[in-house]
């Protein structure tokens, strides 16, 4: 589950993560009260759940009071990344004399969660890390670690990243309140992207970024709360209702497929011959002809998807019910996009037989139909 930035900022203080004061406001007449209270300069940050809010103009430095509720305004007004900007931060404008990039996550590899540290921070990371990938610093952290690590486990690593010994020792505290909120609120992510130096020399967190486990909102009530369902994609949520897991993506290739698994496989399989998957879509164990309908649905949603490529493997699935999903699929929506169709498991005979004199392009293994696919229109 994702909050905002202002929300992951109510939860370092609660850590005692230091981090610059902030109002979170609705409207262009409340930022003017919150940057009067906090004194000129201020930043207006749209709070969005989407990255690149700079580049998108949602980000925006106000130094005369007279233009704040112009720029709240224009904030207030943008859409990005299909994401209308309802709610702004407002925070006052620090004086920055150095910056790097600082997160804790788990690395389902290595089985631990893992900082990770640039000494390069800012909007550019991801040029950084893909650019100058040596730049980029990993720390494994045991379990047993999590929760009650101290300064002292971190100072090493916090020190390749601020060379000043000062910087370094208030850098390794922030880590260990990072490792110790990131346990106790089942968090996936915990990312401060700029950790700042001031013109005082004091570490600060500019900005957080938490996702939280939604696998264990059961046990924070008080998180649950702060789920904004109007910042959420909302055909991800309706597939949710639907029983269907979907994350829309931005390649060309819609993908069916029965399975979290066989879906994550497919969509590396269609990228290795060089796709570019449209969505993460799993329809789950069932043999509901329903269930392909929605999927279909949701699919044909996306102008981007110039093929559809249906991957079913057979167990408590049932490929002919899985076959009439389609057919009847095909009866209710003009599709004007080819389809390939991989059917493999229970009944894969009879859901054949039920395909055979339509339009829909067969394979027999996953590597034929993610190739044809891309040949059929999805190759990047």
């Amino acid at each position: 589950m994702k909050i905002h930035e202002y929300q992951g900022k109510e939860l370092f203080r609660q850590y005692g993560i230091p981090t610059p004061p902030g109002e979170a406001v609705k409207t262009a007449a409340d930022a003017v009260r919150a940057a009067k209270s906090m004194g000129l300069p201020v930043v207006l940050k749209a709070q969005v759940h989407v990255g690149g809010r700079g580049k998108a103009g949602g980000v925006k430095v106000v130094t005369k009071e007279a233009d704040v509720e112009a720029t709240a305004k224009k904030i207030l007004d943008l859409v990005i990344k299909d994401l209308p900007v309802r709610r702004l931060l407002v925070t006052p404008a620090a004086n920055i004399t150095k910056e790097v990039y600082l997160s804790i996550l788990i690395d389902r590899g290595a089985r631990k969660a893992v900082f990770i540290g640039c000494s390069e921070g800012g909007v550019e990371i991801e040029v950084t890390a893909k650019e100058s990938p040596e730049k980029i610093l990993r720390l494994e952290v045991p379990a047993t670690k999590l929760g009650n690590g101290t300064a002292a486990d971190y100072k090493d690593f916090a020190s390749k990243l601020f060379s000043d010994a000062d910087q370094a020792s208030q850098a390794a505290v922030i880590m260990a309140k990072m490792a110790k909120l990131f346990v106790e609120k089942d968090c996936a992510l915990v990312e401060i992207n700029p950790l700042i130096v001031d013109d005082k020399g004091k570490v600060v967190a500019l900005d957080a970024k938490v996702l939280l486990d939604d696998n264990a909102l059961f046990r924070h009530e008080d998180l649950v709360s702060m789920r904004d369902m109007d910042s959420e994609d909302a055909d991800e949520l309706s597939a949710k209702e639907k029983g269907l897991s979907f994350i829309r993506l931005e390649g060309s290739i819609g993908c069916m497929v029965n399975g979290a698994g066989l879906a994550m496989a497919t969509m590396d399989t269609i990228k290795h011959f060089g796709g570019e998957p449209a969505n993460f879509l799993d329809v789950g164990g069932s043999s509901n002809p329903k269930k392909v309908v929605e999927a279909f649905k949701l699919i044909l949603k996306d102008p981007e998807v110039k093929v559809i490529l249906i991957n079913i493997f057979g167990g408590i699935t049932r490929c002919d019910d899985i076959a009439r999903g389609i057919l009847q699929s095909l009866e209710e929506f003009d599709v004007k996009v080819p389809i390939v169709v991989r059917l493999i498991g229970t009944n894969e005979k009879e859901g054949r037989a039920l395909l055979e004199g339509t339009k829909l392009t067969p394979a027999t293994t996953l590597e034929e139909g993610a190739t044809t696919a891309a040949k059929l229109g999805g190759k990047a």
